[in-house]
């Protein structure tokens, strides 16, 4: 193998190619199939371009969409951990920071460090910029599951305080975007997709 700089970015990009195998547990909004990790990170990086304007606090986009196409790569190894799985996400956190050194030390050293910095930015949801991601990430699941019917929320038995519970902290990122995914929770409630 190349060790050289370039070796080792070309084995990330090669490395990450993977995340198109992870399948999520939303469908595509036409109900079509599951979508993959890589569709939803390019998914929330156009919700992040065009929503912008809306997030509470100023953003650095560059920042924002930089953290959005990092977030996941994590679940190469680590896999997708469902949103409303109690028991998968009581070791998450420890299994996504081994994936996290594992998968971001394939690149050089100033851009492990860069990556995992912006993972870890992400991760803990403090400043602006991952405010906001955090709440795009909550989003696009959220409008997912609405376009395509209720078909996993109905699949899984999810209930309505299970998603206030998971995602009543996007108005610390999107106050106007918390307030539209309510409306849209509200009606699927009374459509029967998600359990009252």
């Amino acid at each position: 193998m190349d060790i050289s700089r370039l070796g080792r970015q070309i084995e990330f990009l090669a490395e990450i190619d993977s995340l198109k195998r992870i399948v999520r547990q939303s469908l595509l909004m036409d109900g079509s199939r599951q979508e993959n990790s890589a569709e939803h990170s390019w998914h929330l990086a156009v919700l992040a371009m065009v929503l912008a304007e809306h997030s509470r606090a100023p953003v650095n986009i560059l920042r924002v969409l930089k953290m959005i196409l990092v977030h996941d790569l994590v679940e190469i190894d680590a896999g997708d951990t469902y949103c409303y799985d109690e028991e998968g996400n009581r070791d998450k956190a420890a299994r996504e920071k081994t994936a996290a050194d594992r998968i971001f030390n394939l690149l050089p050293a100033d851009q492990a460090e860069e990556f995992r910095a912006l993972w870890e930015e992400f991760e803990s949801a403090r400043t602006p910029d991952a405010l906001f991601a955090a709440c795009l990430d909550r989003l696009q699941p959220l409008l997912n599951n609405f376009r395509s019917g209720g078909i996993m929320w109905q699949k899984h038995g999810i209930r309505k305080e299970q998603v206030f519970s998971r995602n009543g902290h996007m108005a610390d990122g999107a106050p106007v975007l918390w307030d539209y995914a309510q409306k849209m929770i509200e009606d699927a409630i009374a459509k029967g997709w998600i359990a009252g």
